[in-house]
């Protein structure tokens, strides 16, 4: 059974100023998940399941995935509804969604085999894709995943601070611990810094392993995170800002030994538009990989 691709395109990009998940970036309209998608169809996936919010339907849907790409790899979607899988807990005035965590969760009306989750707005590299697909049809299982892991110094913005997933990998390339680091920027040419709530900056490596939520699960993930999404809620399900991290999901399954989870390394450069300045950039870099060959001028032609 081929892998599933979990695209979560439903953020708020408050940030960013717009739906940056359909803000284009190539040369003939394509925006970030479509290179994604190309990748995933070279890598072997079978289908792609997008998580949206039903505000964006419409313009998600207007971009014609269907038409594009239909034939070649299957296409759906599920919706990030406030009230979805909260199971008759109080929830109070909220309008941002619940987070990564959750957003994944929405997949399991979807998906029955191995998946990949990824963001939408986030470029990872074709070489990943190939990795990702080759562990989830010969290792993933209900308790082995994997995590593709990318050098800090390649996933920086160079308009802002960003946060990141600062990753403890073993000498077997398994992941024993991921810290959520908020406020990450460089701080000259040789410092990277992250600012933690009560204002006191700390160094990080250049070369510290970060996670970009690039995951690989076996669909056994869901009743896990469906477990961990209601304690969750018993704590915070009245606190508007509070979101339900993969990441966090992730670590307390490995402390609790319930999943053991691989890192995926890779060196390519990271791209997103986390904010409306870094679409320039991103711009400029899908230019250079087509150039390589990497990627056709017309992804779909």
């Amino acid at each position: 059974m081929k892998p599933t691709l979990l695209i979560l395109a439903a953020g708020m990009g408050s940030r960013y100023g717009g739906i940056k998940q359909i803000d284009s970036v190539g040369p003939s309209g394509e925006i970030i998940l479509e290179y994604s998608i190309y990748d995933a169809i070279r890598a072997g996936f079978g289908k792609v399941v997008f998580v949206i919010r039903r505000e964006i339907e419409e313009a998600f849907k207007d971009i014609g995935f269907e038409d594009k790409f239909g034939d070649q790899i299957k296409i759906a979607y599920v919706y990030q509804d406030i009230n979805a899988e909260t199971d008759g807990f109080s929830i109070g005035d909220r309008s941002k969604p619940w987070g990564t965590g959750h957003a994944i969760l929405m997949g399991a009306a979807r998906i029955n085999e191995p998946f990949a989750a990824i963001n939408a707005d986030d470029y990872y590299g074709c070489d990943a894709f190939y990795k990702m697909a080759e562990f989830l049809t010969n290792n993933a299982a209900p308790d082995h995943f994997c995590m593709v892991g990318y050098t800090l110094e390649n996933t920086l913005s160079e308009n802002g601070s960003v946060s990141r997933g600062v990753c403890t990998v073993s000498h077997e390339n398994m992941l024993r611990s991921v810290t959520e680091r908020t406020n990450i920027k460089r701080r000259d040419d040789r410092n990277i810094i992250f600012q933690e709530g009560d204002d006191t900056q700390h160094l990080l490596s250049a070369n510290a392993v970060v996670s970009m939520n690039y995951w690989g699960f076996h669909p056994s993930v869901f009743n896990s995170l469906r477990q961990k999404f209601h304690k969750f809620l018993e704590q915070n399900a009245h606190n508007p800002k509070s979101e339900f991290y993969i990441p966090t999901a992730v670590a307390e399954l490995i402390d609790e030994n319930c999943a053991e989870v691989s890192v995926l390394l890779s060196d390519d450069q990271w791209y997103g538009v986390t904010y409306k300045e870094d679409k320039a950039k991103v711009q400029e870099a899908f230019k250079a990989l087509l150039t390589k060959g990497i990627y056709p001028v017309s992804l779909w032609n």
